[in-house]
């Protein structure tokens, strides 16, 4: 089956089809991780957004039940260079293709993805369409210049769940990473209230390997119901969309700085320089991907990172009386990380809970158990 991918710029590419038939659009962007495709496509940060990928083959390992973010594909639509549907794992119960057509995701192979990467490079994310229905040229354009922008779109209440309710997958932690035992937390549990803006599974998985009985709400739930619960801390997880329209989280966090140690994460990284006053800014064309290098201003030392964002903190608009720059990005300098001086309070705009390096960052977990252990500010001891 056919499938046609329109762009903002007016480019139009014709390839095939391998997942399901229809018609999706969203902004187009590019992931240059070469494993991990289904990490990716059930991450919720990824919503609204057509994923270039660019390793050149896609499929050959299929599809399981446990490397998933969420409960669900997230992604709006999915572009590759080839599409490899004979898939061998002993893990995998079904071919991508298989999966991506009953969840509904519109996906399409044999197009140039080398010239769609570089081509965003150049002129930044844009918007698109694909589609498997229509193939007429100028309505495939017209389609694209009414899909919304990023820029001022909150998708938190897209992701976020209903209600709040209590993590309970302890035993799916991966078994690469090392749960503590009691003796190294002293035998007790840290109570944490997770905002979810959108946050992935592994996550959680972390916090609960380190100690933490997690407790997800809805990325507008009140602050004072926050105070009411009396957490040990409280975390703010990733998400999509532009953080300056999730105006409701940003007036909570305002309210809850300084009440309990507070640890954010990507979208949760962006919300909390917004609520000490901070601005952010929309990315060229983004971070996507597992190779990422960041230095630690505390400890001098760099990590290799897992990234999924579009906007990015303006370090200039950080309040250097209170607060100080942590993280930086070797590849563009941009911002990474941020700790208020006085309070526990940090965050960073990466994933230290992916595993690129493998575990470069994991150590950001310690550095939140020692926050509710001890109340005071995080230190690069």
């Amino acid at each position: 089956m056919k499938a046609k991918l329109a762009l903002e710029n007016g480019t139009i590419l014709t390839g095939e089809a391998f997942g399901a038939a229809g018609e999706t659009s969203g902004e187009v962007v590019f992931n240059t991780s070469l494993a991990g495709y289904q990490e990716i496509f059930t991450d919720p940060s990824y919503t609204g957004q057509i994923v270039t990928l660019t390793y050149p083959l896609i499929g050959n390992y299929g599809v399981n039940t446990d490397d998933v973010e969420s409960t669900k594909p997230q992604i709006a639509g999915v572009i590759v260079r080839e599409y490899f549907d004979y898939h061998s794992n002993y893990r995998a119960r079904e071919s991508l293709g298989a999966w991506l057509t009953r969840n509904n995701i519109v996906a399409v192979q044999g197009l140039d993805t080398r010239m769609i990467t570089r081509m965003l490079r150049t002129f930044g994310s844009m918007r698109g369409v694909l589609s498997t229905a229509d193939f007429d040229d100028a309505s495939l354009l017209h389609k694209v210049q009414l899909s919304p922008e990023m820029v001022g779109l909150d998708l938190t209440h897209v992701v976020s769940c209903k209600a709040p309710y209590k993590w309970s997958d302890v035993d799916r932690t991966p078994f690469l990473l090392r749960p503590l035992n009691e003796g190294e937390t002293n035998g007790r549990r840290f109570r944490v209230v997770a905002y979810d803006c959108g946050i992935k599974q592994n996550i959680m998985r972390r916090l609960t390997s380190y100690g933490c009985d997690v407790t997800v709400v809805p990325a507008l739930f009140p602050a004072d119901e926050i105070e009411k619960m009396d957490p040990d801390g409280i975390f703010v997880s990733n998400g999509p969309g532009d953080p300056a329209a999730v105006k409701t989280a940003i007036e909570n966090l305002k309210k809850l700085i300084g009440k309990k140690p507070i640890f954010g994460i990507c979208l949760g990284h962006q919300l909390l320089a917004l609520a000490f006053g901070a601005n952010t800014f929309k990315l060229k064309f983004g971070h996507r991907g597992g190779n990422h290098p960041v230095k630690n201003l505390l400890t001098q030392k760099i990590e290799i990172t897992s990234q999924n964002h579009g906007f990015a903190v303006d370090p200039e608009t950080l309040d250097k009386q209170t607060l100080e720059v942590t993280h930086i990005n070797l590849n563009d300098g941009t911002n990474e990380g941020f700790r208020h001086k006085d309070l526990p309070v940090f965050s960073v705009q990466y994933h230290p809970e992916a595993s690129p390096g493998p575990h470069d960052s994991d150590y950001l977990f310690s550095y939140f158990i020692e926050m509710m252990k001890s109340g005071e500010p995080m230190t690069a001891a």
